[in-house]
């Protein structure tokens, strides 16, 4: 598999926006830079898994993916919390 440089910083760009949407409204803060792309990344795959199954289609482009991506992120960091923090939102 090749990704071009271009794709990379879209992977990167979606990410960092997604993980820092998560961040805000989950917790309240961000995780800095590199915690935000991976939090968004991770949230990716998370949505990339469960929204297919669940029938659920969002659309296509760039702000689709950041929405999509940024869902599974917030879906991501409650699962943590929950496992984390005794069960509190």
């Amino acid at each position: 598999m090749h990704i071009s440089n271009e794709g990379l910083l879209v992977i990167l760009f979606v990410g960092l926006v997604a993980g820092w949407l998560a961040g805000k409204i989950v917790r309240g803060t961000g995780f800095g830079l590199i915690g935000d792309i991976l939090v968004g990344i991770a949230g990716a795959l998370v949505a990339s898994f469960l929204f297919p199954k669940l029938g659920i289609h969002i659309g296509t482009g760039l702000i689709s993916e950041i929405i999509y991506s940024a869902i599974g992120a917030i879906i991501l960091l409650l699962v943590v919390r929950l496992v984390r923090g005794g069960g509190r939102f």
